[in-house]
């Protein structure tokens, strides 16, 4: 393995842990794609390093288990304050949109 990839390996695998970030933070993070960000979890690291390789993987266990919440939230702040064509408020309720 090249000595720079080994060594984004291991920066990614340090970030991760410190701040528990998701893979999509990580690959916006350093410039690389969340693929190669989870190979790099996934496939380099075990060979580098075992021991932060089982501590990565129990946080992107934790963060694939929360993610759909991380979604839900994620619409509900974009639909919130939004405004329609004539500009007046949208609120999402039910599926439906109510204009205020």
């Amino acid at each position: 393995m090249q000595e720079y990839i080994e060594k984004r390996v291991l920066e990614i695998c340090d970030y991760i842990l410190e701040s528990g970030a998701t893979v999509r933070q990580a690959a916006g993070k350093f410039g690389v794609s969340k693929s190669t960000v989870h190979k790099d979890l996934s496939e380099r690291l075990p060979e580098i390093n075992k021991e932060k390789y089982e501590k990565a993987r129990q946080i992107l266990a934790i963060n694939k288990a929360e993610r759909h919440l991380r979604g839900g939230e994620a619409t509900r702040q974009k639909y919130q304050g939004k405004k329609s064509k004539n500009g007046r408020n949208i609120t999402c309720l039910n599926s439906k949109n109510i204009i205020e």
